[in-house]
């Protein structure tokens, strides 16, 4: 499987690219870049792409170009959420010693004699000593470096990080082009129909139709099953809530799936026949009311940061209430 630092293909976000490229032709290249846009539709790896373009390092088999894939390309650093000693997983925050080392890294003359790039993914993830770190590079920026930050939720930024960057908004991708970058991250292993059932609830991000394609599916839809079924109460709900948040990226992928559900479950209770004499079936409302609510209870945990335990809790709830 390939990651975004070793990609050598951009899929969709061509108009954004293009826009980038213009700009970077004409000599006035803004000192940072904000990419936004939902979780799992390319901005990590348009930020590479980006990298590549200022650093010469476009053709990957070239020296240059290898040193970016390896990691040791002396004026490119890359800055995300730390992992976790213990538990071996990224931490919840961006936090000050992350970003810490950008400093040094723009004190330095470029290795290379062109750009120092820097890129922050993740940057909602950003604590405020963070932020504020990131926020006083921006206010004085150094001559020939470039910030590149990819964001989902850009609402969690400071407003005066994002009124310093230009900012490129990357749209959800066509279920064709989450296919062409399914097929190339994944090697072999996965059949069309896996791949066609998983486009079709991705929403345009290829991360989770990957994420769906991977163990975590089949787990996240017998949960859905279950909170669909009523079987999500007592304590029964705070297991589900914590074996959703064991996987990479469960907390959206759940909500997606569960939204899904409810969709399909209000289409068919509306084409069912109704039969005279019988009282109105009031479902479809309750269930669109759910949606509904559940769309905004996601919303706000992402942009704000809040609990996503709680949220999932107060998401059983709200279907258990149906």
């Amino acid at each position: 499987m390939t990651t975004p630092r070793e990609r050598t293909r951009l899929h969709g976000h061509e108009a954004a690219w293009q826009q980038f490229i213009s700009v970077m032709r004409s000599g006035r290249l803004h000192h940072a870049w904000l990419l936004t846009g939902v979780e799992g539709i390319g901005k990590t790896t348009m930020a590479f792409m980006m990298a590549r373009a200022l650093l010469n390092a476009q053709d990957h088999d070239s020296p240059v170009g290898r040193r970016i894939t390896a990691g040791t390309h002396a004026d490119l650093l890359v800055v995300g959420r730390g992992v976790d000693e213990k538990t071996r997983r990224p931490r919840r925050e961006i936090v000050g010693d992350d970003v810490r080392p950008i400093g040094a890294f723009l004190r330095r003359t470029a290795a290379e004699g062109g750009w120092r790039v820097v890129i922050v993914d993740g940057a909602e993830y950003m604590n405020r000593t963070a932020a504020n770190a990131i926020l006083k590079i921006l206010e004085e920026p150094p001559t020939g470096a470039i910030l590149i930050l990819t964001c989902a939720a850009p609402g969690r930024l400071l407003p005066t990080i994002r009124s310093r960057c230009r900012t490129l908004d990357l749209a959800p991708l066509s279920p064709r082009e989450v296919r062409a970058v399914l097929m190339d991250i994944v090697a072999d292993g996965y059949g069309a129909e896996d791949i066609d059932n998983v486009i079709a609830l991705a929403h345009g991000s290829a991360g989770r139709a990957l994420s769906l394609l991977q163990k975590d599916a089949t787990k996240l839809s017998a949960l859905v099953e279950q909170v669909m079924r009523g079987a999500a109460r007592g304590t029964e709900a705070y297991r589900i809530a914590g074996s959703i948040l064991e996987s990479e990226n469960g907390f959206s992928v759940f909500f997606d799936l569960l939204c899904d559900a409810i969709s399909t479950g209000t289409r068919e209770l509306l084409g069912a026949p109704s039969h005279e004499g019988q009282p109105r079936d009031t479902r479809p409302e309750r269930m669109a009311g759910a949606w509904q609510d559940l769309v905004r209870l996601r919303a706000e945990t992402e942009n704000f940061n809040l609990d996503k335990q709680q949220a999932l809790l107060s998401a059983l709830a709200r279907v258990n209430a149906i």
